[in-house]
């Protein structure tokens, strides 16, 4: 954002002190806001803010009930590249299983990592369309790519004469570095195309509602059920019918009805352009935050009793500096940042933005501190949910994967977490919400962060679970002779026992991921929140990449070759100990689970913060209440 964005005007605006508290001051600062914003919908609709959609043409959009459309990125590329290429790399590349997971857990992470890059593009310069639309192109690259390396032998190395016991042994032709070097090129650049997606799509389909309508909350509180939901479908095609076609039909298909999926996926975006609405990027949002830190660290030793103070600047009027932002009103917290809007005489009439920034501004940056801690706490979700795609998959190489007549591949297995999701989705307004309603009182079942910590409960119980029958399985097989056949199935011990963990991780899931998405819109200021939404994409990427490295660890620290030791992550699974790391996960995700309490006890809303506001207008009393 150019600093003509934020520069200041002529006419001053004071507020109040720090210590020695001009109530004088503060009132009127905040009957500035009270004038200056129109949030009279936020006592009726809990709206929080946000500036006039514009069409495709930038221009202004007045009659919003002619306008609407959800785009809902197709997901099923994703999903079917997480639990197909760890295959791929290990039967058709001849790369060991830990490297190959490995490998995938970088994919996976990346993919989810840079959506900050995403999200930045879209609030600084293009805004969500058109992100979206440039993104979801180099992911159909991408998903190209690969579908030339699944078709055509020149991409994979010799498959003559490379049977199960080669593959055990390591003996089968190893992939040349050119062919490394091609399938690493073509991963990452379907990981970057995901970058501009998977922050702008929630987002992108959250702005398409009328915020000035009464029932906002409860269609946007819907809408990100009913995304989700979508998403699991896209998760339940890939893990079946995906897995299916590469069976039947090879590689080549299975990478092909990927990039059909993804081609199918983007022209149907692209027919429902004229219906959007768009939000105006704001400029970038990384540069706003810059300009505050560095402006609070130059008045880091001005005193709000200084004589030089003349109040916390702010502009006039109902807009704010920030394109695409309503102002936001002043808090107390992190309050050595609003010394980057402390207004000294010295400052003049046109400073720096460097030097002197709006209270909008600073508030901006406020939250999206405040926001970090509680995503945080979800990366050890991700960390889980990466170990169950990966080991799982592992243990259900061992076990009966009948069911009746039925025998289902063992790349299908992560399709249960999708199915329970499907299904808690479906009933969730007919059940669990007016069951919970009448627990919590709260008007939608339980609040966004409450919604969070049930899903963090779930995922303890499931890899607590997870710790508890791999122990089990793991002593079955050592008893009935089949230590050293870890790729081959015993007859009578079903893969359909794993069905608990993966049903208590898909409700995990549903609880967890919903409830941070519609947070993290909420919450976000008005011009940051494609940024915002990242926040949930990061966490799940520093989730895969934090279970790659305690993988590493893991290995490093409880295997020794030398000793003839298997470390927990032992190729031969029987000889390992998965039992352990499921354990460890376990305790990790307990003291996890207490942090999230502490952290989750101690927000406060954004909308509420609002209500207050209207509430104060009113003449009524305030009960300001926390997160949970």
């Amino acid at each position: 954002m150019g600093s003509k964005e934020i520069k200041s005007p002529e006419v001053v605006v004071v507020a109040g002190e720090d210590g020695g508290t001009d109530s004088f001051r503060r009132k009127k600062l905040e009957l500035h806001f009270a004038e200056s914003d129109d949030r009279r919908k936020a006592f009726g609709g809990a709206y929080v803010g946000g500036t006039t959609p514009v069409n495709i043409h930038g221009r202004p959009i007045s009659d919003l009930s002619k306008t609407g459309g959800n785009e809902m990125a197709e997901r099923m590329a994703y999903f079917g590249l997480s639990v197909n290429m760890v295959v791929f790399m290990f039967y058709v590349m001849h790369r060991p299983f830990a490297s190959s997971a490995n490998t995938v857990n970088n994919f996976l992470g990346i993919s989810q990592a840079s959506s900050v890059l995403g999200g930045f593009i879209a609030d600084a310069y293009l805004g969500r369309y058109w992100t979206i639309a440039i993104f979801t192109t180099i992911y159909l690259v991408g998903l190209t790519g690969i579908t030339l390396m699944g078709s055509m032998s020149m991409f994979m190395p010799n498959q003559d004469q490379c049977d199960q016991l080669s593959l055990l042994l390591g003996t089968c032709e190893q992939a040349k570095p050119w062919q490394m070097l091609y399938l690493y090129i073509i991963l990452y650049v379907t990981a970057f195309g995901a970058a501009g997606i998977r922050p702008c799509v929630s987002s992108f389909g959250a702005d398409q509602f009328d915020e000035r309508s009464g029932n906002y909350k409860i269609q946007l509180d819907r809408f990100f059920n009913l995304f989700y939901l979508s998403v699991t479908i896209g998760a339940i095609i890939a893990f079946t019918m995906v897995v299916y076609i590469q069976r039947q039909h090879g590689w080549g298909s299975a990478f092909g009805s990927l990039a059909v999926a993804m081609g199918l996926s983007n022209a149907i975006f692209f027919i429902g352009t004229p219906l959007y609405r768009h939000r105006l990027p704001g400029g970038s949002p990384l540069t706003r935050i810059a300009q505050v830190l560095v402006a609070a660290f130059k008045k880091r030793n001005v005193s709000f009793s200084s004589s030089e103070f003349i109040g916390l600047y702010e502009l006039p009027g109902k807009r704010s500096a920030i394109k695409g932002s309503e102002k936001i009103e002043h808090t107390d917290s992190f309050r050595w940042l609003d010394k980057a809007a402390l207004q000294l005489r010295e400052d003049g009439n046109n400073p720096s933005p460097w030097k002197l920034c709006t209270v909008t501004q600073v508030e901006e940056v406020k939250i999206m501190v405040k926001l970090i801690p509680v995503t945080t706490c979800t990366i050890m979700l991700s960390v889980i949910l990466t170990e169950f795609l990966t080991l799982s998959v592992q243990q259900a190489y061992t076990l009966n994967t009948y069911l009746g007549n039925l025998n289902l591949p063992v790349t299908c297995m992560p399709v249960f977490p999708g199915l329970s999701i499907f299904f808690i989705l479906s009933l969730y307004y007919s059940v669990f919400a007016p069951l919970a309603r009448r627990i919590t009182g709260h008007p939608h079942g339980a609040s966004q962060l409450q919604r969070v910590g049930l899903g963090l409960v779930f995922s303890i119980l499931s890899v607590t679970w997870g710790g508890a029958l791999e122990r089990y399985r793991r002593n079955y097989a050592i008893k009935h002779g089949y230590e050293s056949l870890f790729l081959t199935a015993m007859p009578h011990f079903s893969a359909y026992w794993l069905l608990i963990q993966y049903c208590l991780i898909g409700i995990a899931k549903v609880f967890c991921i919903v409830g941070l998405l519609e947070f993290l819109y909420q919450e976000a200021p008005d011009a940051m929140r494609s940024l915002g939404s990242s926040y949930a994409a990061l966490a799940g990427g520093l989730g895969c990449f934090v279970a790659t490295i305690l993988n590493n660890v893991v290995k490093v620290i409880t295997g020794n070759e030398d000793e003839g030791r298997p470390s927990w992550l032992s190729q031969n699974i029987n000889t390992g100990r998965f039992d352990y790391l499921y354990w460890l996960l376990a305790v990790l995700s307990l003291i996890n689970f207490c942090i999230f309490l502490y952290c989750a006890r101690t927000y406060k809303y954004r909308v509420k913060r609002v209500l207050e506001v209207e509430i104060r207008k009113a003449g009524l009393k305030v009960d300001s209440t926390e997160g949970l």
